[in-house]
């Protein structure tokens, strides 16, 4: 008897183990087309208190986002993009530059942050149409259209002990994003990601007309991003 026990032990153990892969590659056959992202890195502000750039002489702050992204095909995917940006202004300007600033009644420094909102279609360079196949290494980016709440802390010295102003404005912006993905597990990537925030407006700082172009932020973060499925299909 135990020898026949034994034999319908291991039979029963192999065809547990085999449905067990079977229904596994069944599950992965349905593609996780839902990924969840979360980034944190570096920035700083294009301002027009903000420093001299072309000396590297202006502010580094932190910035956070957190994404819902879509897959709609093999290379085209649907993200949705929200977080916060620190702003400050910096840099040591010359007399002159702050002479201009005091007759114009502009702002001599701005802090605070910067909450955007946006949505933008992405490419991948090699495409894939199983979460199982994406390939070890990929490029992607896009470009869309998002909206953006900044509050600031402004004043129209470098006198410490003058009051700051405080100051809100909204703006609609463009979104420009590249990143480099690392597959690292079968449900996880990690990405090195730079984005640029476009912005419709001169004004975030208090302090227009100094710069070349408008105000802009830009940001280098260290993304995770995991495929899900949604609970009904798991």
């Amino acid at each position: 008897m135990k020898p026949l026990f034994h034999i319908c032990l291991i039979t029963f153990i192999f065809l547990a183990i085999q449905s067990s892969q079977g229904q596994n590659f069944y599950k992965e056959r349905i593609s996780r087309d839902n990924i969840l992202t979360l980034g944190v890195g570096p920035s700083f502000a294009y301002l027009d208190n903000g420093g001299q750039y072309r000396d590297l002489n202006f502010e580094i702050k932190p910035a956070f986002s957190l994404g819902l992204t879509k897959k709609l095909s093999p290379m085209v995917e649907l993200r949705t993009t929200t977080g916060v940006q620190w702003i400050s202004s910096g840099g040591n300007p010359p007399t002159t530059i702050r002479d201009k600033w005091f007759f114009d009644n502009a702002a001599f420094t701005a802090k605070g942050q910067a909450y955007f909102f946006d949505m933008m279609p992405s490419f991948y360079l090699i495409p894939y149409a199983n979460h199982m196949h994406r390939s070890k290494v990929n490029l992607y980016g896009g470009a869309g259209l998002g909206v953006m709440q900044v509050f600031t802390q402004q004043t129209k010295s470098f006198n410490s002990e003058e009051d700051p102003t405080r100051h809100t404005i909204t703006t609609g912006y463009v979104p420009v994003r590249a990143g480099l993905s690392l597959r690292i597990g079968p449900y996880s990537d990690l990405a090195g990601e730079g984005t640029m925030l476009w912005t419709f407006t001169d004004n975030l700082d208090g302090n227009v007309g100094n710069n070349r172009f408008g105000d802009h932020l830009f940001q280098a973060q260290l993304v995770f991003r995991r495929y899900f499925v949604p609970k009904t299909q798991e």
